[in-house]
């Protein structure tokens, strides 16, 4: 054998050598006892609260993060780095993120932080990119001070719903629910209660976009304190796309007075994209947050029963 034919087999010894680990290691399946080993561990962006996330599905390298007062980060090697993609902009309290689920370069943000402390920022409406972040333009709702939820419709990304809260120092008409059907061009306000009172949070049934719940959080915030919950608080739900709105009934009377109080507090929403669809919601103070996963709850959200 020649001395270049001897070369040649060398190198394809070691590829081959290299490969079928590398091969293995994709393959490989973590038990049920490691997975239980892992811990969640601190990744970054440095400084500030993180209010936001989006992830694309299929994708778990790239994240976007939204902070209080920090602007939107972005990381395409699943939290590695770390890159500001909002500085550009005039405000950097973030409220929510949203990515159309059928493109992956549109990006929604909803300003003002929704979460209420003492030292919180106000947004100055909703933005959109349409190139992964790398530039953003202002898509109205400049009124609205804090945007508590972004939810895009998976069938029709121009259909976008905003959950508006509002600045919450007063009364205000830019609370509630606003919908866009062309793409953040125009918007019309689809779910209002009254001026003192804001929504806290969407949801979507993933298996029919025609059906929403929203959360309606009565809220003013004055320097010595707040005032969270009333007759304005309460949960919505829509089954023609968000035209439409049907207040679902309180819980009975029967209930303790500090039960009714809790639910005419803030509302958490979170839907199931299951074969059997279930929405939970939960009645929250400013001091409580806790989960509700009662199959009363889902059933109740669901049917409008309680």
């Amino acid at each position: 054998m020649s001395r270049c034919t001897t070369i040649v087999a060398a190198f394809a010894c070691v590829f081959a050598a290299t490969d079928r680990p590398l091969v293995a290691q994709s393959m490989l399946r973590l038990t049920p006892d490691a997975d239980k080993a892992l811990k969640f561990r601190y990744v970054g962006p440095v400084g500030n609260r993180v209010i936001a996330v989006a992830g694309i599905a299929g994708n778990p390298n790239v994240l976007y993060v939204g902070a209080a007062s920090g602007g939107i980060w972005k990381t395409g090697d699943a939290g590695a780095h770390w890159d500001p993609i909002f500085d550009d902009q005039d405000v950097q309290s973030i409220g929510a993120l949203a990515i159309a689920p059928g493109d992956p370069n549109t990006i929604w943000a909803g300003t003002g932080e929704a979460f209420i402390r003492s030292n919180i920022s106000i947004g100055d409406g909703i933005y959109k990119s349409t190139d992964a972040g790398k530039s953003w333009t202002r898509m109205g709702l400049d009124r609205t001070g804090r945007i508590a939820r972004v939810i895009v419709d998976a069938k029709n990304a121009d259909v976008v719903f905003a959950c508006a809260l509002g600045h919450a120092y007063g009364p205000q008409p830019e609370r509630g629910v606003f919908r866009t059907t062309d793409g953040g061009r125009t918007w019309n306000r689809v779910l209002f209660v009254d001026e003192n009172t804001g929504c806290s949070d969407i949801a979507m049934d993933p298996n029919n976009s025609r059906v929403l719940f929203a959360g309606m959080w009565q809220l003013e915030i004055h320097t010595w304190g707040r005032t969270s919950g009333g007759s304005g608080s309460g949960l919505f739900r829509s089954a023609d796309g968000g035209t439409t709105w049907t207040r679902l009934t309180e819980p009975p009377a029967r209930r303790s007075a500090r039960s009714r109080r809790r639910w005419r507090a803030r509302i958490r929403i979170a839907s199931t994209p299951s074969s059997k669809p279930a929405t939970a919601c939960r009645p929250t103070t400013v001091e409580q947050r806790k989960v509700d996963r009662s199959g009363a709850a889902r059933t109740a959200a669901r049917t409008g029963r309680w």
